[in-house]
């Protein structure tokens, strides 16, 4: 019988009080003719093909009417958001969900992947300078270069001191439990949390091992095993909530669901078991990849409290858009609406209100429970009812293991230290102070003794022989049996969906984003048509001719011209890369998408505009400055232009990706212009060029540029007349044979090629923050 049915006739019962027996009939009737209508829908389900049947599901829509439907094609944001709402008001508890989701498993016997994380004499040190040496100035820079090639080369002892971050730590993070993380400010709680996650910097000295079911890092994928969510809130401002959610839906997948759920459809068919229609349509929708709406999306929005913002633009320091508390979950949010089941959490709580902490952390902990997830979150100040949300407490303090355990022994191990927690403090913020020299006498309780300094060194030994700390150790002495881990519970690839995949999806967030940046390509054409304007009027056809050396001249000049109005159309590209870097990184680390992806996209999508900004340019200026009439060199300049400007976009990607600063790029792509332009072959011509900065004309884009431009024009038939254009090439040292059009055109695409590339691995391969 359908969870619908059920619910009608108790909320019939209860509406009529049976005062009304007619009506209570009669709603029976229509209860029951439900009820027949469902089964004999599920008796037609159970017959379809494997394939087709964990495809399509029973569902109640929101017009009221009972279908049989393809999760994949058929459900609309309205279908879903109605589906939710069924699931929640059945209970009033968001999380139930996940409650029948595990029944539904148990039922039929089927075990969840889990993951139990280890760390053993895990040390983490770091080298650097101190005091003045410690400044990021210029000359420290300098310094630090020069030190680092003389240490590759063993020529120089280091002059860093060792600051040890962590310190022979140890301990067990178990699947199906919530583990909060504690410790005060410079304790090492971030630095562990990347340890575990595997994003630790490689600059950091790391002894001891992490397991993930016995397995270490190298043996599987860390970041698409385990999800870091940080501190800072990256996002692109310019998408909305729902949208920056959809891209990490998208290029995270489903992961190992629709192979679980095959498993459960075959078991329950075999077992002669039907399950609850709702349930059944949410967790074949979640599982199976392609679908028009996201459910696990909608769930996400519905249980972090985003759904009221959902279509809201993120927003960033220029464009008003959410809230910073909003901001924080959806940065939580990016990452659990993948598949990963284990969780490590740095800061969640900053700029949220202990009400939605609470309710954050209530939902964790019902993920955690349900699906039997591993879940390790570090919170700085929990108010009391969060912090009882949790079923263990690691404490760090000046890097060491002070208690990792359970939260109910957490008491007994202090005050067997001869500290006690009073009535009128909360037990976290007693655990953050009680290892603090400056707040730990407060907290003395055995009046027997005279205080002193308990040092954290000294708590670290005693939990060692606490009966939490001697169990843990003996379980940490038995090995992790690799046999028992689930096949899906470690990530083997780097990517959780194809390239084609993931490449559609930057492709198509990258869509939106310029359709919702219009206003950009607009003003661009803008001014490409004052440019041209410009040009026309000042390079008229009535005023040139083509009767000497120097009428062609002008020629080359308004050639010129067009160069650099199309090499300069690219600098936008400087400023708004360089506001993605933070996000791409971010994206890039957590294996979200490649850098190729973002590189690929950029170039496809910036040919549109490039055509339409070289169509402006050309058709406004080539008939009008009276340029040869012939229709292929009209179409010849338009290309060079148009691989000018595409080249030229590549090129200050480039410059940004290696500078990632705005004022170093603006710095090094002025530098950068200044060579191009001074060994370009115009303002000098190439003979004219010093011998020792000649090999500087063959790799600037500006001579390859100039060549074809001019070539294109100056080998015309009418410039034939006493072998004109081949003086006016001469005098400005260019080529005369007509084939250096083509070496021209190649010598740009060679430089698109060798920006872009370039742009991919300075992206791929820049350290992150």
């Amino acid at each position: 019988m359908g969870i619908s049915g059920s619910l009608g006739r108790a909320g019939s019962y209860s509406l009529f009080g049976g005062s009304n027996p007619l009506e209570a009939a009669a709603m029976g009737s229509t209860n029951r003719a439900d009820d027949d209508e469902e089964a004999l829908r599920w008796a037609a389900l159970e017959k379809l093909p494997t394939y087709d049947r964990v495809r399509t599901s029973i569902l109640q829509k929101h017009t009221g009417s009972i279908r049989q439907v393809d999760v994949q094609k058929d459900l609309s944001m309205d279908d879903i958001h109605h589906l939710l709402h069924k699931l929640h008001r059945t209970t009033g508890e968001d999380e139930q969900l996940l409650v029948k989701l595990r029944k539904r498993l148990d039922r039929i016997g089927i075990q969840l992947p889990t993951v139990e994380v280890r760390f053993e004499n895990l040390s983490v040190k770091a080298k650097c300078h101190v005091g003045n040496r410690g400044l990021p100035t210029l000359w420290n820079s300098f310094l630090n270069i020069i030190e680092t090639v003389l240490n590759v080369v063993h020529l120089s002892p280091t002059t860093r001191h060792e600051l040890t971050i962590l310190e022979n730590i140890s301990g067990v993070i178990k699947p199906g439990r919530m583990t909060l993380l504690l410790g005060p400010p410079s304790s090492g709680k971030t630095t562990m949390l990347l340890a575990l996650a595997g994003r630790l910097s490689s600059s950091l000295q790391v002894e001891g091992k992490v397991t993930f079911n016995g397995h270490k890092h190298s043996e599987f994928v860390p970041q698409k095993t385990a999800a870091y969510v940080g501190q800072n809130d990256l996002h692109v401002g310019q998408l909305t909530v729902r949208e920056t959610l959809d891209f990490s839906a998208n290029v995270q997948g489903v992961g190992p669901l629709y192979e679980l759920l095959e498993e459960v459809t075959k078991r329950e068919k075999e077992a002669g078991i039907r399950p609850e229609a709702d349930v059944d349509t949410y967790m074949k929708a979640s599982a199976l990849p392609g679908s028009q709406a996201s459910l696990a999306v909608e769930y996400t929005l519905k249980i972090l409290g985003l759904d009221i913002c959902a279509n809201t633009l993120v927003g960033d320091e220029m464009a008003r858009g959410i809230s910073g508390g909003q901001k924080k979950r959806v940065t939580t949010a990016e990452m659990i609406v993948g598949p990963m089941k284990t969780l490590f959490m740095d800061e969640i709580s900053t700029g949220l209100d202990s009400s939605t902490t609470f309710s954050i952390v209530k939902s964790f902990g019902r993920f955690a429970h349900e699906l039997s997830a591993t879940v390790l979150i570090s919170l700085l100040q929990p108010a009391p009812e969060t912090f009882n949300l949790f079923d263990d407490v690691l404490l760090l303090s000046e890097g060491q293991v002070v208690y990792h355990g359970p939260i109910g022994n957490v008491m007994e191990f202090f005050e067997s230290c001869g500290f006690r927690c009073p009535d009128r403090k909360g037990i976290a913020d007693f655990l953050q102070e009680v290892t603090s020299r400056k707040d730990q006498a407060q907290y003395w309780a055995d009046k027997r003794k005279p205080y002193r300094y308990f040092p954290v060194k000294k708590f670290a030994e005693a939990f060692q022989d606490f009966h939490v700390g001697r169990k843990m150790n003996e379980e940490l002495a038995v090995p992790f049996p690799k046999e028992k881990s689930h096949p899906a519970a470690l990530a083997k690839k780097k990517y959780s969906v194809s390239n084609m995949e993931v490449f559609k999806a930057v492709l198509a967030r990258e869509k939106i984003l310029m359709k919702r940046n219009a206003i950009v390509s607009i003003v661009k054409a803008v001014q490409i048509t004052i440019a041209a304007f410009i040009s026309g009027t000042t390079f008229f056809r009535t005023r040139l001719h083509q009767d000497n050396v120097s009428d062609g001249g002008l020629y080359l000049n308004a050639l010129f011209y067009a160069v650099i109005i199309m090499t300069f159309t690219g600098f936008g590209e400087l400023a708004s890369t360089i506001g993605r870097l933070p996000v791409l990184i971010k994206q890039r680390d957590m294996l979200l998408s490649p850098a190729w992806a973002y590189s690929v996209s950029t170039m496809l999508l910036s040919i549109p505009s490039s055509i339409l900004e070289c169509g402006i340019f050309v058709g406004l200026t080539y008939y009008v400055t009276g340029y040869a009439p012939e229709a292929s060199r009209f179409f010849k300049q338009f290309l060079t232009l148009f691989l000018i400007q595409q080249q030229a976009g590549g090129m200050f990607r480039f410059i940004a990706g290696l500078c990632r600063t705005i004022t170093l790029a603006f710095t090094l792509g002025w530098i950068l212009i200044l060579l191009i332009f001074m060994l370009g072959g115009f303002i000098i011509p190439r003979a004219n060029i010093p011998v020792w900065w000649r090999w500087g004309y063959w790799l600037t884009n500006m001579g390859y540029a100039d060549e074809a431009m001019s070539n294109n024009e100056m080998t015309a038939p009418r410039w034939e007349t006493n072998n004109l254009g081949v003086a006016v090439l001469q005098s400005r040292g260019l080529f005369t044979d007509s084939y250096w059009y083509w070496i021209g055109i190649a010598g740009l695409v060679g430089f698109y090629i060798v920006f872009n590339i370039g742009f991919t691995l300075s992206l791929g391969f820049m350290p992150g923050e």
